[in-house]
């Protein structure tokens, strides 16, 4: 589409002049749709998560307390790594995650990277993400290189599942084997609730685990899926974000250079 708009431009000019305004003004009408979306996220929040604690029995939940407990803790300290890599990047991470809350809540409840989409790209851009970057990274970031879904909860599944089979979790070729299957599982996972499952039965049938074993963890799916897209988008802003400074680096390298 935009090498089509550019040969518009180049051999209607005034056209492509129309063409392109009309283009800019559709992004101008999304981006406030967006902003009201982010204005009533609040007061959503609550009732689509009373509407998923409610579809499930407690004993559903119990069962696997320790599972849920495993992936929280996991994708908090991820969350903590995130917020050191903002500091040794230069950037302030209260400043940070004031800015995306809005959009790891509304990731949160409607457990969809996609449908995050606008609402990371409007957060980067208030952050000072330029516009090209702030779409690459949040485009990109839905369904691929996802650090909840594709990253934390497939290893977590395959350590619990592990030695059930015999297999030392921790053993280095036990590792070795399984870091490249999630690395490689990663790409291409729908951003969509519960594409942490598809993920994990990559992983699984990589290292020839039973993968009927999956189906155990169906009923905590959502319960665990919400906190991994809140990570996954924020893994994409956070790409954003280092991009948009690392180029800012390399633009600044010169003019000290001519300024000595």
């Amino acid at each position: 589409a935009g090498v089509a708009l550019l040969k518009v431009k180049q051999d209607a000019p005034q056209e492509g002049e129309k063409l392109s305004a009309g283009i800019n003004a559709n992004q101008i009408w999304v981006m406030k749709m967006v902003r009201i979306v982010i204005a009533l996220t609040p007061y959503g929040v609550m009732a689509l998560m009373a509407g998923v604690f409610s579809a499930y029995r407690l004993e559903q939940f119990a069962s696997l307390l320790g599972f849920i407990a495993a992936c929280y803790l996991a994708i908090l300290m991820m969350f903590i790594v995130h917020a050191l890599i903002l500091v040794l990047s230069g950037n302030n991470p209260v400043h940070y995650f004031k800015t995306v809350w809005p959009v790891l809540t509304f990731a949160f409840v409607s457990r969809s990277s996609a449908a995050s989409i606008p609402l990371a790209i409007t957060a980067q851009e208030k952050f000072g993400v330029q516009n090209t970057i702030a779409n690459i990274a949040a485009s990109f970031g839905s369904s691929m290189g996802q650090n909840g879904c594709a990253g934390i909860y497939p290893a977590i599944m395959v350590a619990m599942i592990a030695p059930t089979i015999g297999i030392d979790p921790l053993s280095v070729h036990f590792l070795l084997a399984m870091l490249p299957a999630i690395a490689l599982g990663s790409i291409g996972v729908a951003g969509v609730g519960g594409g942490g499952t598809f993920a994990a039965l990559i992983v699984l049938s990589t290292l020839n685990f039973p993968v009927a074993l999956v189906g155990i963890f169906i009923a905590i799916e959502p319960v665990v899926d919400m906190a991994r897209t809140a990570l996954n988008v924020n893994g994409s802003m956070m790409s954003g974000v280092l991009a948009n400074r690392l180029l800012k680096k390399r633009a600044e390298e010169p003019q000290r250079v001519n300024a000595n």
